[in-house]
């Protein structure tokens, strides 16, 4: 049996350690009196409290100080920065934005720009979440299979997760315009040098690409986890009944995976309707105001534009963020029934 041997930490490291321990302990036990004495007043509840508090300090200053503060701009019009130096005009500022003679219609509208940027928010959503779902669950159902160099793939479909927004919409902006890579690669072939973020369609698919190519590893690592918790033995029960990749993926994949398609949706729902930098940084909201967005009208009318209305923009972040809460609100239910259901079966 080999002899243990035990080795003698050197005097001057241990020094060195001791040092930076004391003001540690120093502090702990200035600590640990009141916090001791706090315990036997209040009990464990007020331990909680006191440890929550930090947390709900920098939530209170950081989300709910601004909410209420962005709710009081909302009532006041006028270019000052100080609520002192502007003026009450209550819901005007509402009433502004829903005079419409045809929400459908944005040339009827007192705030046309607003009601475009709704409108091509509202078509944006549709396609990018829509795009996003099929893309995410496929990339996801193939990262699932046997693949060689798996741990790769999955790293090279979430690296642009990791790419700032600014990033990623430099990276295409240098990529699509007129002298960039596409048309290089496209030249070859015949095709004439096109400006592709000046054309109105092109702009909005581009943007809608972007996006999901941008966002998209995030919501099939969700899908994956999603497909990797499904039994495989139920799988090798269809394989022996010869039921066909079609058939197993109706009956077996698609609804065994559906809570997690449900939280992908509704998280893929709150981002397209937040979106802004990566598409502002490409198209600028161009060409006129094809690809401006409800967040980047909110930005141009509160602090860009030459006619700045802080109130009117704070206006519309409200309505905009009455919209994210009634997402959210889904969220939270789908999330809540799907644990009910997990329980009872």
């Amino acid at each position: 049996m080999a002899e243990k041997t035990v080795t003698s930490e050197p005097p001057a490291k241990a020094g060195l350690r001791q040092a930076l321990v004391a003001p540690v302990r120093l502090a702990m036990g200035l600590v640990d009196v009141p916090m001791r004495a706090w315990q036997k007043l209040t009990g464990l509840n007020g331990m909680a409290g006191v440890f929550l508090a930090p947390n709900m300090l920098i939530f209170t200053v950081f989300v709910l100080l601004p909410l209420v503060i962005n709710f009081l701009y909302s009532t006041t019009s006028g270019s000052g920065i100080f609520l002192q130096n502007r003026t009450y005009v209550g819901a005007d500022q509402y009433r502004i934005l829903f005079d419409c003679g045809s929400y459908l219609d944005p040339s009827t509208c007192a705030a046309d720009t607003f009601w475009a940027a709704v409108r091509n928010t509202a078509v944006f959503v549709v396609f990018q979440v829509t795009a996003m779902l099929i893309a995410a669950l496929a990339t996801a159902l193939i990262l699932n299979r046997e693949l060689s160099n798996r741990g790769f793939w999955r790293a090279v479909f979430f690296f642009p997760v990791l790419l700032s927004p600014v990033v990623v919409g430099l990276i295409w902006k240098w990529i699509l315009q007129r002298q960039g890579l596409l048309n290089y690669a496209l030249s070859p072939f015949g095709f004439e040098p096109f400006s592709w973020l000046s054309d109105r369609f092109w702009a909005f698919f581009f943007a809608v690409f972007v996006s999901v190519w941008a966002h998209m590893g995030f919501y099939a690592l969700i899908l994956l986890a999603g497909l990797q918790a499904i039994p495989r033995d139920l799988y090798e029960a269809a394989a022996m009944d010869k039921a066909s990749p079609t058939r197993i993926f109706r009956r077996i994949t698609l609804p065994l995976l559906m809570p997690n398609l449900i939280v992908v949706l509704v998280l893929a729902l709150i981002r397209a309707v937040q979106i802004f930098d990566e598409v502002f940084v490409l198209t600028g909201g161009g060409p006129g105001t094809s690809t401006m967005y409800i967040t980047q009208y909110i930005y141009e009318t509160g602090f860009a534009s030459s006619l700045r209305n802080p109130g009117l923009a704070s206006a519309a972040s409200i309505l905009m963020g009455i919209v994210l809460v009634i997402l959210t609100l889904v969220q939270l239910g789908a999330s809540s029934r799907n644990e009910k259901k997990g329980t009872r079966q």
